[in-house]
């Protein structure tokens, strides 16, 4: 019959609700065989349950078991609805009270409440008998009253639906006596009612019905055949009533339960005794009874968490049907035979790195069908991964984390779970669990070094590369993408931009302009290195760039002027002897290092052994003494070259006036011209006008040279010219040795006004009480009177030269 039948019969279910603290148990009533989609009850209302919550919190429905969920939740309007058949019997056989358990849970925070339902009992199964009839041999001297036991009608109902009454069809010998026996189980007897005539009527049969109590009412019948005998006047008798006996699970076929005895006082064929299981349903099926031993063995698998305890009748007959009944009780005792079993019931993956200790990633239910110690499970995991397990409600456990999750140390876990029972031996089970770790942008990028330094030479291309710089992050994807760019910055006053220039993806620094080493030689900038994570982080770095020389500047002469300005003539005395300084080129290169170190060499001269000049220090001196056949006008052609690769020179023409007074000079013109011819007779008619006008002027100078000479008597010439700092080209690169006079030096000159032909200088020699050019440069003309007395000077001749 349908189960919306049924439904309508019971009407409405009744529920019981029990709220605990931590979590509830919820009672319903319903009817078994009820049709998928029904709705049981409303859960949400009943538990107090926010029912907007129920999806957000994945409501579900569990079993213990985790094999056959009977019942689910409508999450959208917090129904519990049958989800599979519910049938009584095939749940709880014969129980009197049928509760199905399933459990109710919600995550975030995870709650767990438990569902009993009871399940009540529809009339839905007939009384049947084990046989279709029913054979007893009676004998003819059986007493008027004698009772013949019937076998019992068996209905899977409970209760009323159960059998509840015997009718037995009218007949002349018996009548049907009904009674209970343990359970409130009916059965029928056979009363003989008046006694039998064998001869009369040797075989007799009528149909015994069962009826149950349900509504409508269902009936089962067997047909009852008696064959009048001889007397058999003994039945048989059972050792015991009940019969109890005790085996583990899992015991293999064939094993000996227990062997049942029961006599017959009757020879014969009525003493005969036949044993049998007075049952209808399979599960008897499980043993095996031998009917002529009486031995009890195991007929198919035994499962304790299947069945735990089983109750059979077990029926003596003698030859001619007379029978008698035990009872016989068998308790399974539970083995550890079933490993625990582990459900991944909920798992947060990934997992962000940021995550606080502490807090739940999955939640771990356990299950063990074995009973007692034997189901008591422990559960554990690894100690080397940052998680643990919590013991939640019932056997739930919370895996959380237990420290910092980093995933650049370690991104992936494969956590393995262990599941052990109690049991002797105890049995486990383990599973494995993968999480991984979701990157959070928590990385700044990392330069390789400290700091960079980029070398180049000046005059670089533009676009040249200087040098590349490389920044780490180990975060993932954009979180350690490194993007590369100058901070902004001036270098000389211009924006660093116009400098330098960096390959976002790559790091490598450009030159965006030519540099000059004369105009700068280093300067740094910052390059920051940001990832694309969200939100970005940077960090910085200095680069040096340190430009290089190259030899790009030719030296210059400071003294004596180049050509095209005045010029100077040196004074050289005619005692000079060999070896005398009797002038120094000064000359300054503006490059650096080897490519400013300068050598000087005598290229061309009037007399080529009569002067010689230091390779490095640039002095002139004589090679020998000065005799009278030397010409008395000197020409020098100097050379000055640096040791640059390629080398870079400078030329530059000395004038030497071999003579210890002007007065014996015979004409005044610029030596420098000796070879232009057409200019000699106006440059001698000029010095011959200027001669007069000199002469005084000449004499006072004189005078004014021996005073001065009285005060410092030393005739040695080994004075020359200094150049004071301030005549410097302005990138000049004061290098040792290389163009500026020894330390032992000093020299200042002082030059008349007049034009290019008539510059002349006197030289003389002074001990080491003389000044430091710097200081003489720097004295007025009362100064000077106060250390020469009364040297004049005339703007037409130079005033007296002084050594430092």
């Amino acid at each position: 019959m349908g189960c919306s039948r049924f439904a309508l019969l019971y009407g409405v279910a009744f529920i019981f609700l029990g709220l605990h603290p931590g979590y509830g148990d919820v009672s319903y009533s319903i009817p078994e065989e009820m049709k998928r989609g029904s709705v049981i009850g409303n859960i949400a209302k009943d538990l107090g349950l926010d029912l907007g919550r129920l999806s957000a919190r994945k409501a579900r429905i569990d079993t213990e078991d985790n094999v056959v969920k009977y019942c689910g939740v409508n999450l959208n309007t917090g129904d519990l609805i049958v989800q599979e058949r519910i049938d009584r019997e095939g749940l709880c056989a014969k129980k009197a009270s049928c509760v199905l358990k399933q459990e109710l849970v919600l995550e975030n925070p995870l709650e767990l409440h438990r569902i009993n339902i009871r399940v009540q009992d529809i009339n839905d199964n007939s009384p049947q008998f084990k046989e279709e009839s029913l054979h007893f041999e009676i004998r003819e001297s059986a007493d008027k009253g004698e009772r013949f036991q019937l076998d019992e009608a068996h209905d899977g109902d409970i209760g009323e639906n159960a059998v509840q009454s015997y009718t037995l069809q009218e007949n002349d010998h018996f009548k049907l006596n009904v009674k209970t026996k343990g359970g409130d189980r009916k059965y029928g007897e056979l009363v003989l009612d008046k006694e039998l005539d064998r001869e009369g009527k040797k075989e007799i049969m009528f149909v015994l019905t069962a009826f149950d109590g349900g509504s409508p009412q269902r009936s089962g019948t067997v047909v009852i055949h008696v064959t009048v005998l001889d007397a058999n006047d003994n039945v048989p008798v059972f050792s015991q009533a009940v019969y109890e006996a005790s085996l583990p699970e899992n015991s293999p076929q064939d094993t000996l339960v227990i062997r049942v005895s029961a006599t017959d006082a009757d020879e014969g064929i009525n003493g005969e005794v036949t044993y049998g299981f007075d049952h209808v349903s399979d599960e008897n099926q499980v043993f095996s009874l031998d009917p002529k031993t009486g031995e009890v063995k195991v007929a198919r698998y035994i499962d304790y968490e299947k069945e735990s305890s089983y109750e059979m009748q077990i029926s003596a007959k003698d030859g001619l049907g007379l029978a008698s009944y035990a009872t016989l009780l068998i308790e399974i005792t539970d083995i550890n035979d079933n490993a625990p079993v582990i459900y991944l019931k909920s798992l947060t993956n990934p997992i962000p790195e940021n995550v606080s200790p502490g807090a739940e990633v999955g939640i771990i239910n356990v299950q063990d069908r074995d009973s007692e110690t034997n189901g008591q499970v422990r559960c554990s995991i690894q100690q080397n991964v940052p998680f643990k397990l919590v013991p939640s409600i019932k056997n739930y456990y919370s895996l959380v984390t237990t420290g910092q999750l980093d995933r650049e140390l370690v991104s992936d876990y494969n956590i393995t779970i262990t599941a052990t029972d109690e049991g002797s031996p105890p049995l486990s089970s383990s599973k494995t669990v993968q999480l991984s770790v979701a990157d959070i942008n928590d990385n700044a990028p990392v330069f390789e070094e400290q700091s960079y330094s980029a070398y180049v030479t000046e005059n670089n291309k533009p676009g040249s590369t200087l040098c590349s710089v490389t920044a780490q992050d180990p975060d993932w994807r954009q979180n350690g993408t490194v993007i590369y760019s100058l901070l902004p910055g001036e270098v000389n006053g211009a924006p660093v931009s116009s400098y330098l220039s960096v390959n976002g993806d790559t790091g490598v620094i450009h030159a965006v302009r030519t540099f000059d080493y004369e105009q700068f030689r280093s300067f740094k900038v910052h390059v920051m290195a940001r990832d694309n994570g969200s939100p970005p982080l940077s960090s910085n770095v200095t680069v040096s760039v340190f430009i290089s020389d190259v030899n790009d500047n030719s030296p210059q002469i400071l003294y004596p002027a180049p050509e095209g300005n005045s010029f100077m003539t040196e004074l050289v005395p005619k005692a000079a002897h060999g070896g005398s300084l009797v002038s120094k080129v000064i000359a300054v290169d503006a490059d650096s290092g080897q490519n400013a170190w300068l050598s000087y060499h005598i290229v061309k001269s009037t007399d080529p052994g009569l002067f010689t000049i230091g390779l490095h220090s640039g002095e002139i001196r004589t090679q020998r003494d000065i005799s009278e056949s030397d010409s008395m006008k000197q020409n020098l052609v100097v050379s000055v070259k640096d040791n640059g690769q390629p080398s870079l020179s400078a030329t530059c023409s000395m004038y030497l006036l071999i003579s210890d007074n002007l007065a014996e000079v015979p004409e005044l013109k610029d030596i420098s011209y000796d070879e232009k011819n057409s200019k000699l007779t106006s440059y001698l008619i000029i010095a011959l006008v200027s001669v007069s006008t000199f002469f005084l002027t000449f004499i006072i100078i004189i005078l004014g040279v021996r005073f001065c000479n009285r005060r410092k008597p030393r005739l040695l010439f080994d004075g020359a010219v200094a150049i004071p700092s301030a005549y410097l080209p302005p990138n000049y690169a004061d290098v040792d040795g290389t163009g500026t006079l020894r330390s032992a030096y000093n020299y200042d000159a002082y030059l008349t006004t007049g034009s290019r032909t008539s510059d002349f200088k006197f030289v003389s020699s002074f001990n080491d009480n003389t000044l430091p050019a710097d200081q003489t440069l720097r004295k007025s003309p009362s100064d000077f009177a106060e250390v020469f007395g009364d040297c004049d000077s005339s703007p037409e001749v130079g005033p007296c030269i002084i050594s430092s």
